[in-house]
């Protein structure tokens, strides 16, 4: 089997070949998708390039083994911090924040639902962690729309004919992972009424639709709620329309959930009685927050991880410092402007952050003095992947370097699929600013199969 370098290639020729009917092709693409799910509220939540992201068997072991070496690094994380409270310590959680992470889950499992999104380098198979998500993992449904649309793309269509494309399902697995999950729950019944439940005005609410299309097409019931519009009454949670619920799908983010405390005390009050199954649990925060990458370097996790555990870490969890006086020296953040990128502790979709790399040194030292002890952390900026690539729908139609992310799904710690995303102009991938995305396929020889 060809690597994924020489497949690329192949994509490179064919549009060079044909240039004038892959550029009518992506007008056909770009109409496709501005009419699809991906625009809602008013935007188009992603673009996408003409060539998509392939990955080969080669690759599919290598994140089977990243996904599987990670969730058990994250278990004994989430056990320590159960187990010990000078552990429990290092962390910057508010008490409230603790005690809800502390309530009982009721079921078997630790982490229902991640993605890791990471530096993947085709060429050589080494990698570097950016952030880990547990509450709000999405993207599910770009990786869907996009590969019905690339239909319209001549090259990707001559590709098929001589490859195998394999694409990796993520609703129905999600669906048959969370009914095993609740299967362990103590309290479960017969017939559970799901909600997948997040502040609808952040919500990603066409990718909440085809979920609840999956529920409902494996014979369960499914809504689709606002955290703050349930109500809690006789060891009961309730949707707005009156119905029980007995198994929630959180979408809700733990900062979104704590900066809107007194709006969604129904839902704590569930979450304290374990009146309901939740995945996921308050525990997940542990693993979601920012602070993680600080944790998984200090002396207290090194403890109890495996030598080889140890070695994982040093080899691709970039270092993270508290980004104050007793953590990193100020002057060496501002002089060394292309080893550091800031991050906000507990933030999502790259909200406030910074990289060196993409500022003049003079903005550079504004903005690091602008945060310093205010509640960010310093982190290694990891060199990312970088390839060629080519949008002739809604950029200039001529080949550009792109840096490239690679989202690891995981469902209860087994790796279920994969999320691309690539952005040219910048040194970070930023929602809503120059992110795009591709759809994700594993090619094989014709006479291959993959394993989903």
């Amino acid at each position: 089997m060809k690597s994924t370098f020489e497949i690329r290639q192949e994509y490179f020729y064919l549009i060079e070949k044909y240039g004038d009917e892959n550029k009518l092709a992506a007008l056909a693409m770009k109409e496709n998708i501005e009419r699809s799910p991906l625009y809602y509220n008013g935007h188009l939540k992603y673009s996408t390039v003409h060539i998509p992201r392939i990955y080969t068997k080669v690759d599919l072991d290598r994140f089977q083994w990243i996904v599987g070496t990670a969730y058990g690094i994250f278990a004994k994380v989430i056990g320590a911090y159960f187990a010990h409270a000078g552990y429990r310590a290092l962390f910057p959680f508010s008490q409230e924040l603790e005690e809800l992470i502390l309530t009982p889950r009721g079921y078997d499992s630790i982490i229902p639902i991640s993605r890791a999104d990471i530096f993947y380098n085709e060429e050589t198979g080494d990698f570097g962690f950016c952030e880990i998500n547990t509450d709000g993992t999405s993207g599910m449904d770009a990786n869907r729309i996009l590969d019905e649309i690339m239909i319209d793309n001549p090259a990707h269509q001559e590709m098929i004919r001589r490859y195998r494309f394999e694409t990796m399902e993520l609703f129905d697995r999600w669906v048959g992972t969370f009914m095993r999950i609740y299967d362990t729950y103590e309290g479960k019944v017969s017939h559970p009424n799901v909600a997948i439940v997040d502040f609808m005005d952040k919500a990603t609410w066409r990718e909440f639709q085809e979920f609840a299309r999956s529920f409902q097409k494996n014979g369960i019931d499914c809504e689709i709620c606002d955290i703050r519009q349930l109500h809690f009454e006789d060891g009961k949670l309730y949707s707005s329309n009156g119905h029980v619920i007995d198994a929630i799908y959180r979408r809700a983010v733990t900062a979104d959930i704590m900066d809107n405390l007194d709006d969604v005390r129904p839902f704590l009050q569930a979450v304290r009685e374990n009146a309901c199954f939740i995945a996921g649990h308050f525990c997940t925060q542990i693993i979601h927050h920012k602070w993680l990458f600080y944790i998984l370097h200090h002396p207290e996790t090194t403890k109890f991880l495996s030598p080889d555990e140890t070695k994982f870490i040093e080899a691709h969890i970039p270092k993270t410092f508290p980004l104050e006086k007793d953590a990193i020296d100020l002057e060496e953040v501002i002089n060394h402007k292309k080893r550091y990128i800031l991050k906000p502790r507990d933030a999502y979709a790259a909200s406030g952050v910074f990289a060196g790399v993409d500022y003049p040194q003079k903005k550079w030292e504004e903005q690091v003095r602008l945060v310093y002890d205010n509640g960010y952390i310093c982190q290694e900026y990891w060199p990312q992947y970088v390839n060629q690539n080519i949008d002739f729908a809604w950029g200039k139609g001529k080949w550009c370097p792109y840096i490239n992310m690679t989202g690891l799904y995981a469902y209860d710690g087994e790796f279920a699929g994969i999320f691309s995303r690539l952005a040219t102009n910048g040194g970070i991938i930023a929602t809503g600013h120059n992110e795009q995305a591709q759809p994700t396929y594993i090619v094989t020889d014709k006479t291959n199969e993959v394993k989903k």
